[in-house]
């Protein structure tokens, strides 16, 4: 099912499952701000990465003295979250855990996702509950696929990212199975980075130590752009296929990221993990900022 934001400004669309945003469209001259899901390319415009993100080695995980599988990114972008909540300016989604959950990810949690909408924002806020009587262990990240470049006739090459604070930061590098490894490379250097797709025939660019919480997608050419607003995520991601000519980028704020290749312990011992009480709650939140 989905479900159907709008104010003066903007127009948005979400689904039941994944608890997906699919539509970001501004009112007054149709423009839409997400990628559309072709599974050319990509079958997802804007998943919720839970409860882990990126990929594990060799797909398992060990927890609670047993092992587990998890496909990469979790299974929260493929489930069916309950709406228990809409208003004219906001949806509140809840994903709880079942038997099924409990197969593959041993705590009891509940996930709310809402989407709130005001003037040209955008606005998500996730809430985590562990439900169980024992600490969980979790991340939760960001996979927002912003249509790049934004307007009609415009390249991919016109378009560059721009960063609220200067950096001077190293790409942590992918192995091709997807966890990563301990190499690095310089790679973001001032307040601008140019787009082109050979920079990601690596895969996607994976950073710990950005300084900014807001980088925008703009043009060369032309003044539309979006902005993300990220405060206090330690890892952030951007990416586009690596076989090139994706109309779309995607900049992901993360808490938590993949297994490093030589990573052999318990959840509880992963780099970025989250960590989370009996009975208390996480909250973390992003915004999207059209520009016109």
């Amino acid at each position: 099912m989905l479900h159907t934001l709008q104010n003066n400004v903007l127009k948005i669309t979400l689904a039941d499952r994944g608890a997906e945003l699919k539509s970001i469209t501004a009112v007054e001259d149709g423009t839409e701000y997400l990628h559309d899901g072709d599974p050319k390319w990509w079958k997802y415009t804007s998943p919720v990465l839970f409860p882990i993100v990126g990929k594990l080695v060799n797909g398992k995980y060990r927890a609670e003295g047993k092992e587990f599988e998890l496909p990469g990114h979790g299974f929260a972008r493929t489930s069916n979250f309950k709406c228990i909540r809409e208003e004219e300016e906001e949806v509140v989604f809840q994903l709880k855990w079942n038997d099924d959950t409990l197969e593959v990810y041993p705590y009891k949690f509940i996930l709310e996702i809402a989407y709130i909408l005001k003037d040209n924002r955008v606005e998500l806020v996730w809430t985590v509950k562990n439900d169980d009587d024992k600490t969980m262990y979790f991340s939760i990240g960001a996979h927002p696929a912003l249509r790049c470049p934004i307007v009609e006739g415009e390249k991919f090459e016109d378009c560059y990212l721009k960063f609220n604070v200067a950096e001077n930061s190293s790409r942590i590098l992918l192995l091709p199975s997807g966890p990563l490894s301990h190499d690095r490379v310089p790679t973001l250097s001032g307040k601008e980075f140019d787009l082109n797709y050979e920079i990601f025939k690596g895969d996607a660019l994976v950073f710990d130590d950005l300084k900014s919480d807001e980088i925008s997608l703009c043009s060369r050419k032309s003044s539309k752009s979006i902005t993300l607003l990220a405060k206090g995520f330690p890892f952030w991601g951007i990416w586009t296929p690596d076989k090139g000519g994706a109309p779309f980028l995607c900049i992901e704020p993360w808490h938590g990221h993949a297994d490093f290749a030589d990573f052999t312990g318990d959840i509880s011992e992963k780099d970025g993990i989250r960590k989370l009480s009996a009975g208390n709650t996480f909250d973390a939140g992003y915004a999207f900022v059209i520009n016109n």
